[in-house]
């Protein structure tokens, strides 16, 4: 009982760093949007997608490989000697990009459509190959069971973040305004987006620092039998992670290659990246969402009667509930929601409710997940991220020429219903749930229809009287969905309640 407690606690510390983390990372889209210009801001969505991609690809799985080879039959007895060799791995590999990318820094730097800003292109090579780096010092702290510890130093990470952006972007153009004298020495009005990646770098330098204590105490050993292994065991999960990842950002890469008009490729990315920030909202959920429910399905899957596929069956439900009631209250007031991003970034909102769609089927599909964790079959979710990632180059090709970032909203909308379905049907033949689709279907389409009536009834000069229409269309939701599980609206709300209750079953 007290390794379930120390489990539950460990997850809600790490479950919290995680989402305030990138609540707070969110919480700086309004500042980018305010002061500068979306083709500024596409070059940031642009970079970044390829660091998100590069992250993957530096770390190829040994973050898993750490844990399953420290916790071994055969090298279990010397966990200090995986870490050693998981961490010279990831310093040669790490040292070696980034060298590449020093070598070649001037074509590099016009592929990325950063001009002649070299240094945005080494600044950012370097924070990746320091994050990259540091994966395994914090991935040693989950080993250890210092949750804290952990937390403690990726919440100081993005306050750092988020006090710089804003020392550099806010404060200084203030001062150099009033007392330029005083910051004349290190900084440059004209530098603009460079701050953003130097902010990066800075913060990434300082992880390492912090986690000196960590890189010393043990001997540094290179075991190449024991690293071979680990690369045959971590390879299958780089697949995975790339095909994952490219399914998430290889719209943004793909964008300014695709749009018919090369002139505004910039500017469409940025508004696009803009927006896309705005639905975030479901990914933050469907986050929170999979740090209680990992844990669940493998403590459920003790029990091998029905109530085990019925406590399945509610997780279903309640998460298709209140991702759908996110999605309304979104769409409902996206008026409110629409200025943590400019005015001039507003032209792009159509993206929104195809984007959270898409999020939202992404979420089906984890839950969907237990088939091939609880039998041992995890190479199928690496099928499932080709076929996904297939789909988002195919349909990305054909759309972008044609409607530009609306193209890429629909790309992924597509990947992940696809996704969705691929993996409904190959868990019904493999591991049958019993998921009772109609009810979630009819969810599904009650929501479509509330938010297409909410569009059509819709009156521009008088916003109050939308609001209040919205409110009661959102009540009617809840309303149906109470009626339909026979509940009442005490035992619906908070989530947390509904949780604790699944937890508990």
């Amino acid at each position: 009982m007290s390794g379930v407690k120390s489990l539950a606690k460990d997850t809600a510390i790490y479950g919290v760093s995680s989402i305030v983390g990138r609540f707070l990372n969110w919480c700086l889209v309004p500042l980018y949007t305010y002061y500068f210009a979306a083709e500024e801001y596409g070059i940031v969505t642009y970079v970044y997608s390829f660091v998100a991609l590069a992250m993957v690809i530096l770390t190829y799985g040994m973050e898993t490989g750490f844990f399953r080879f420290a916790n071994h039959e055969r090298y279990g007895d010397d966990p200090m000697r995986v870490y050693s060799t998981s961490l010279i791995s990831l310093a040669s590999s790490s040292s070696a990009f980034l060298l590449l990318v020093l070598l070649f820094l001037k074509p590099i730097t016009g592929w990325m459509e950063c001009g002649d800003h070299y240094s945005y292109v080494w600044m950012m090579a370097a924070a990746v190959a320091l994050d990259a780096f540091t994966a395994i010092p914090f991935s040693y702290l989950r080993f250890a069971h210092r949750p804290m510890r952990f937390a403690g130093l990726k919440l100081l990470n993005i306050g750092l973040n988020i006090g710089l952006n804003l020392f550099f972007i806010v404060l200084c153009p203030w001062i150099w305004k009033h007392a330029p004298q005083v910051i004349a020495w290190f900084y440059d009005p004209g530098y603009g987006i460079g701050y953003i990646f130097l902010t990066n770098f800075i913060t990434s330098l300082l992880n390492l620092v912090l986690l000196t204590p960590e890189l010393r105490g043990f001997g540094w050993r290179f075991d190449r039998a024991m690293w071979r292994a680990m690369i045959s065991y971590s390879w299958p999960l780089l697949v995975l992670g790339v095909a994952g990842i490219m399914n998430q950002t290889i719209d943004k890469i793909l964008l300014p290659q695709l749009v018919a008009d090369k002139s505004t490729a910039l500017d469409q990315l940025g508004i696009y990246g803009a927006n896309y920030k705005i639905a975030i909202i479901m990914v933050m959920f469907t986050q929170a969402f999979r740090f209680a429910y990992e844990p669940f399905i493998f403590a459920q899957n003790k029990d091998k009667g029905e109530s085990r596929l019925q406590s399945y069956r509610d997780a279903m439900k309640w998460f298709v509930i209140f991702s759908l009631l996110i999605f309304l209250g979104v769409m409902f007031f996206i008026d409110i929601a629409k200025r943590i991003i400019a005015p001039a970034y507003w032209e792009g909102l159509a993206v929104v409710p195809i984007v959270m769609i898409a999020d939202f089927f992404f979420g089906v599909t984890f839950n969907l997940s237990i088939w091939y964790k609880l039998t041992d079959r995890t190479q199928w979710g690496m099928w499932l991220s080709l076929t996904g990632l297939a789909v988002t180059l195919l349909m990305n090709r054909l759309l972008v020429p044609h409607f530009g970032y609306m193209g890429c909203a629909w790309a992924a909308l597509a990947c992940y219903a696809v996704m969705m379905v691929f993996s409904y049907i190959m868990g019904r033949l493999k591991y049958p749930i019993g998921y009772n689709v109609p009810r979630l279907g009819g969810y599904f389409l009650l929501a479509l229809a509330l938010y297409g009536v909410s569009v059509w009834i819709t009156v521009d000069a008088m916003p109050w009287l939308n609001y209040g229409v919205r409110l009661l269309l959102l009540a009617l939701y809840i309303s149906v969905v109470l009626r339909v599980e026979k509940m009442k609206l005490s035992q619906m709300l908070p989530v947390g309640a509904i949780m604790r209750r699944l937890l508990h079953r």
